[in-house]
Formats: structure tokens, sequence, C-alpha cells
């Protein structure tokens, strides 16, 4: 998401890099292409215009003027900007009261399904909450039954009436059911049409109308643009609802709807969301999206999805075991393990400050670790804990093992080596600085 604009902004700033500072006749070129990134990337033209407005306003201010660097000042101007645009601060749910009622609303194919579960995933494991879904879609083929899947994964009940064709009915029943049953959060999953049709709007509305939810989210499909700006200032007008869900943010998207959902309705975006993963849900920071857009990486996102698969105790395990040269596949295979539930591999080194366009043309998928994998699991329980054991034919019978070639068991074996020689390099040098600060 939000490539081509990342590039075609570091295109634009590069016309004002080298002047010694910044003027009304060498900002016009810059804003010029600015507007132009805006506007390829599917945002509104008039939002488009009113954003270089500004940032022509604040780059012309005296403060600026007398600035060392432009080009810098420029980018920091463009990125406060774009975290104003898209909303300034994050906004949390509506879940303080008991039981919070959640409805979900969007046209049909915008992921109000699968955002649903991921919500109930989120709720449960994120906010310690008791969760209950509820299946308000009495139209779409097998919408219930999908439901009823991704409740069995996430481990969160589903409320089905499958004889009831009453959805206003069947959301009404639902919440009396989580009050007897203790679930503190209702999060109903309603119907969809392929566009906004008077019957569809109606049905919404009687649902709302009915359970009075504390919190209503309008799933967006972020690969349709400006038609998905467009659908939601159509329900906003109907449901005044509370907050955007952008989904399928993995897709060729050009981030127009991200950039100009929050002015035309007036709303936060609350969510993001990308894949089918259940974990795949993020809260919607605006300042760590404009650093993605500018090509700064987002850290702070990084660190966060790591401490979630941080334990502090087998971490304190796992230094005592380096620091004894006792690491082994049993504990690479577990790291590697770590790694994967943090999410996308390449969704992840995206956010490294940098890496983002260096690897934008790799194809880096979710399988990257298979061939590693493979190769350890094929190895016995003692080859796993004393890797100094592996010599040729039993190299070679690893090979065999896991469809690979003594090449690569040869690689791994040889990259396990150098990454347990580093680690250990790195402890030793950890507990000399301990020292030199305690004295």
């Amino acid at each position: 998401m939000f490539e081509n604009l990342s590039e075609r902004l570091e295109k634009s700033f590069k016309i004002i890099k080298g002047h010694g500072r910044i003027t009304e006749i060498n900002i016009a070129e810059t804003l010029k292409e600015v507007r132009r990134a805006l506007l390829d990337a599917d945002v509104n033209f008039r939002i488009a215009k009113q954003f270089t407005d500004n940032v022509k306003s604040k780059a012309l201010g005296q403060e600026v003027l007398n600035a060392i660097n432009p080009s810098q000042m420029m980018i920091k101007i463009v990125h406060d900007e774009l975290v104003d645009l898209m909303g300034g601060d994050k906004t949390d749910i509506n879940i303080r009261i008991n039981p919070a009622v959640i409805l979900i609303a969007g046209l049909q194919g915008s992921g109000k399904t699968t955002f649903s579960g991921k919500l109930a995933k989120w709720v449960k494991t994120k906010r310690g909450k008791n969760p209950l879904l509820v299946a308000g879609d009495i139209y779409r083929p097998a919408a219930i039954e999908q439901l009823m899947v991704i409740g069995t994964q996430v481990e969160v009940p589903v409320y089905v009436e499958a004889e009831n064709r009453n959805p206003v009915q069947i959301v009404k029943n639902a919440v009396k059911e989580a009050r007897l049953k203790g679930n503190d959060v209702v999060i109903i999953d309603t119907a969809g049409r392929l566009a906004v049709d008077e019957e569809m709007m109606n049905e919404i509305a009687a649902i709302k109308a009915a359970v009075n939810p504390h919190e209503i989210l309008f799933v967006v499909d972020s690969m349709t643009g400006q038609d998905a700006v467009n659908t939601a200032r159509e329900f906003n007008e109907r449901l005044d609802f509370d907050g955007v869900v952008l989904t399928k943010l993995d897709g060729d998207t050009r981030g127009g709807a991200a950039l100009s959902i929050k002015s035309v309705v007036n709303k936060p975006i609350k969510f993001v969301s990308s894949g089918e993963k259940m974990d795949a849900i993020d809260i919607f920071y605006p300042a760590r999206m404009a650093d993605r857009i500018l090509g700064m990486g987002d850290i702070v996102s990084l660190v966060e999805k790591a401490q979630e698969q941080y334990d502090v105790e087998e971490a304190r395990k796992l230094q005592k075991k380096i620091a004894k040269d006792q690491f082994d596949f049993n504990d690479f295979i577990s790291q590697i393990q770590q790694i994967k539930k943090m999410g996308n591999v390449k969704d992840l080194m995206s956010m490294i400050p940098g890496v983002g366009k260096a690897i934008k043309d790799l194809d880096i998928d979710d399988n990257a670790f298979k061939g590693i994998e493979a190769i350890i699991r094929s190895m016995t329980p003692a080859e796993r804990s004393e890797p100094g054991l592996m010599n040729g034919s039993r190299r070679k019978r690893i090979a065999l093992g896991s469809g690979t070639s003594v090449q690569e068991v040869n690689k791994l074996i040889k990259q396990f080596d150098e990454t347990r020689r580093m680690m250990k390099m790195m402890t030793k040098r950890g507990n000399a600085a301990r020292l030199m600060g305690r004295r």
C-alpha cells in the first residue's frame, strides 16, 4: 500500500533539494508534484488542493524561510499535514459498557464478516473481554457458516438463529443472550449489498434502532478508492457511524480512501486490516501511517508486535543458553515461530526505516521459512540438541527427509553456527558493559 505515492512524494522533495531556502518559486513545482501524487493515489481533487494550500501556507512561514535544510523541512510539513488529514490522533472504540454492542456495517465484499472475527479476537486477547459474535446476515449464501467457522478459529461463541428470517429480532435476542451468558461485548455482523439500496439502509437503520449500539463501525474495502469514500458518506448520513475500518490494505491499493475518508465524513479511521489471518488487525495511528507513506518505516509498530510475542522468562532462559554456548536447533526453530506469529514477513520488513523501498519488488511470502523448518524437523532430537553431531551421512539423511539438497543443509548449518557465534559475542559484550556500568 502507498508504494506509488511514496515514490512520487520522494520525487517531489528532490525538486527543492539543494536550494538554500524555500521561496514561492521553488516551492511551486514541488507542490505541483505533491498534488499530482495525491490525485494519482485517488485522493479527492478538493482535498488534494486544500492539502497543498495548507503545506504552502506553512512552508512560506517565517520559521521555514530561515531553515537550514528546506527539503527536510518540507518533508516535516507534509508529514504533519498527512497526520492531520488522516485524523490526528488514534481513536479507541467504546467498549466500557456491559454489554457493549458493536454494529458492523458495509457493502458486500468489503470484509465485514472476516473483520468481525478479527475484532472478536482482538477484544478478547488485547482487552480481556468475553465477546459474542452475532450472525445477522441472513441473505448472503454461507454467511452464517463462514462466521461459525471464524468463531471456532478465534474461540468465540456465535449466536445463530438459522430459521429466523428477521434480522432485527435476531440481534435483539442476541443481546438478551449476551446478558444471560455474561458476554460483555456483542459484535453484530450485518448483511451487505453489492451497492447502496433503500432496502439495505432501512434494515441497518432498524437494527440500530432496536439495539442502540454503543459503537458503529463502517467497513471499507480500501482497494475501491474514492468509491469507498462516497459509500461511506451515504452510510454516515443514515447511520451516523462512529468510525471507519479499512480492510485489504495488503492488496493493490493506492491509498485514496485512507487519505480522504476522514475529511469527507469527519469520522476517524479506527482499525486497519489485511489478509485472512485472524490476528491481522491493527489500531490505526495516523502518525505511523504518515511515517510509512514518507518512507520512514514504522519501527514503533514493529516493536509492539515483537513485544506481543515476547516472553520474559523464556528470553531469560535463552540468554543463559547463549552465554553457555548451548543455543541449539530447538531454540532456533522456536525463534522462527515467534517471528511468524508477528505477521507477514514482507510487511514486517517494510516497517524498518529505509527497507520498504529496497524490498518492494522482492517476492517474500509467508513460506520463506518453510525450507529451514523442514530441514530442522528432519533432524533427530539428539541432532537438534547437539549440532556438533552433524557428520556427512547425517546431512545426507536430513536432506533426503526434508526434500532439500545436501548443499542447502550445509548452508543452514553454516548460518546457524555463525548466528550462534554472533549471539554469544553480543551476550559477552552486554555483560561487560553492565559490569563497567556498576563500577
